[in-house]
């Protein structure tokens, strides 16, 4: 004994019966999940998935007009060096056929 209370008196405290502490605990762990539950409102976090998805898909839509945008300019770029070459072999052809020089040259 110390200062007139036995060891060990704090733990055997009864509460108002065997499970009361453990039932205490377990009515502050289901209002703290209550309380997170209400915080977390799974359509605000659908509607922010939906605004994440359009970002997301909008991105999408911007890079891949990009992309076509940048083929489409090498393509034409392609195509005006080839056909130009060809338009100029062709005038060389009609040239020499018709005995006459092309134009442009001297």
């Amino acid at each position: 004994m110390i200062d007139d209370i036995p060891i060990g008196a704090a733990l055997s405290r009864n509460l108002g019966s065997a499970t009361a502490p453990g039932e205490a605990v377990e009515r502050e762990i289901d209002a703290f999940i209550q309380k997170r539950a209400a915080l977390n409102d799974p359509e605000a976090n659908e509607e922010l998935w939906q605004q994440s998805v359009r970002a997301y898909d909008e991105k999408r839509r911007q890079m891949a007009r990009l992309e076509w945008h940048e083929f489409h300019c090498g393509q034409a770029e392609r195509h005006r060096a080839t056909l130009q070459a060809l338009i100029e072999q062709h005038e060389q052809e009609a040239a020499k056929l018709m005995d006459i020089q092309p134009e442009g040259a001297e």
